[in-house]
């Protein structure tokens, strides 16, 4: 796809906004999280090891939130990520327009509204299907009942153990220095509690930068269609494809109709017209499907070392990836992750060699000018294997400072500014291989600081109106511009 152009002079000037200022000057190790698909509400700043924040973008403002008491104190090498769905939830009851909480088990706030629920357990004729909250009514005492409202009904009334989750997310974070049992936890915004998770698996200490990122979006699929009478408990047959072998290891599939319906499962195999993933429920020639990013994954990867993790959600567990190529140098300080899903981009979303959905790219810092790149799907069996680019024409390195989000064919990156220098940002095409300038920022920050400080945010999930944030090194300073 050609790079449209549509930042023209004085009609569409690239114009830097200042907004509401954080509550703490940022400091080393310091950083923000946001959504994968930079449709969230909130980006979770991570000030210090007791200090949180959710910067609202309807309201641009700041909400202090619980402290988790994450250990030892924030320095080089924290890091985060965003994953789309909620912790899962137990019903106690309801009917087909209404779901009922106790509150005593599960305090689920006002956030809920307005965002998906999914079932997942229970009722059958229920189980998958998705729809929107319209309301909650929150009992007076923590031992009521809570109520949410559906937009549409459900064929069955929802049922006591009935289970579910809601498109509200969470935050995933990791503390540096010698891991300890409070190093990574998770917050779940819909209902403002952190939950300590293992550390088992990961170096034992961390000390310079590192990064997180997740394959999963809600809403974003990469192929559908209708499994054949043939499909069975581990293989979905769907006649007519003709996709490249391989290409689909570490999706997931997610039976959508029919047999089998609310099963994700993620794909182990496939050639041209199957996929093979773990046992689950029989398929029928009435299952239909969409093939998606792996919801339950969690990338770590650079603290001074070519090693690469992967966190399983649902297991808690972390494992050792071991791609069949190596990646060619440890990245350093300045160093980025960016999982890319849909890139709008035709050539990609060619479903018989599919690109969108497959790359994790990854700045190597240090003062390069090089971009290494993860393939999920590629070396032997699904190992994954890393590639090495060198972009062009801009021949920018990035150090200590700098910072990154995907967007579309985009990955945008704030090069490392300082008291004297203005910040500069640039924008990758993923596509084309083409590193250009988007914007400088004249209003100067402090000193350049380790940890990821900016985030793209888009209005809808179309994505053609996105604005870029970034909150300053050594600085209380947000600003934001628009992209075109």
């Amino acid at each position: 796809m050609a790079e449209a152009q549509n930042n023209i002079p004085i009609l569409n000037k690239a114009e830097w906004q200042t907004m509401m200022p954080a509550p703490t000057t940022t400091a080393a190790g310091g950083l923000c999280v946001n959504s994968n698909d930079n449709l969230s509400r909130f980006t979770m700043y991570y000030a210090s090891g007791t200090v949180f924040y959710l910067y609202d973008h309807e309201q641009d403002d700041w909400l202090p939130i619980a402290s988790p008491a994450i250990l030892p104190a924030i320095a080089a090498g924290a890091c985060g990520c965003h994953t789309p769905w909620s912790g899962n939830f137990t019903a106690n009851g309801g009917s087909t327009t209404t779901i009922t909480i106790n509150a005593a088990t599960h305090n689920i706030n006002g956030f809920a509204v307005g965002e998906t629920v999914e079932f997942l357990s229970g009722t059958a004729a229920n189980r998958g299907l998705r729809r929107t909250i319209l309301s909650i009514l929150t009992p007076a005492t923590a031992t009521g009942t809570i109520v949410l409202t559906l937009d549409s009904a459900v064929p069955s009334s929802v049922a006591n153990n009935d289970t579910f989750r809601l498109s509200t997310g969470r935050f995933w974070m990791c503390a540096t220095g010698t891991l300890v049992a409070a190093s990574f936890q998770v917050y779940d915004v819909v209902v403002g509690t952190w939950t300590q998770r293992a550390i088992t698996g990961l170096p034992a200490a961390i000390t310079i930068d590192s990064k997180m990122c997740s394959p999963g979006m809600i809403g974003v699929s990469y192929d559908t269609g209708t499994a054949a009478a043939s499909s069975n408990t581990t293989t979905l047959d769907c006649t007519g494809k003709a996709w490249t072998n391989d290409q689909w290891i570490n999706y997931q599939v997610r039976i959508t109709g029919g047999t089998g319906m609310g099963q994700i499962r993620v794909i182990t195999d496939n050639d041209a017209d199957s996929l093979t993933f773990a046992a689950g429920a029989d398929l029928d020639d009435t299952s239909t499907f969409v093939i998606e990013g792996d919801e339950n994954a969690i990338y770590y990867l650079g603290n001074d070392a070519v090693t690469m993790y992967k966190y399983s959600i649902s297991g808690n567990s972390w494992a050792t990836v071991s791609p069949t190529t190596a990646r060619n140098t440890k990245p350093g300080v300045g160093m980025t992750a960016d999982f890319v899903g849909k890139t709008g981009d035709t050539g990609w979303a060619d479903i018989t060699n599919i690109k969108d959905g497959r790359y994790i790219y990854s700045l190597r810092g240090a003062g390069t000018t090089v971009i290494d790149r993860f393939n999920i799907s590629g070396g032997t069996n699904g190992a994954g294997a890393w590639e090495v680019i060198a972009y062009h024409p801009v021949s920018a390195t990035f150090s200590t400072g700098s910072s990154s989000d995907w967007a579309g064919e985009f990955i945008y990156i704030a090069k490392e500014g300082s008291a004297t220098v203005p910040q500069r940002f640039y924008r990758y095409n993923v596509v084309t291989n083409r590193m250009i300038t988007t914007a400088t920022d004249w209003y100067l920050g402090g000193v350049a600081l380790i940890g990821n400080k900016m985030w793209v945010r888009s209005l809808s999930s179309a994505g053609a109106i996105k604005w870029m944030y970034c909150l300053q090194s050594t600085s209380t300073n947000l600003r934001r511009v628009m992209l075109f």
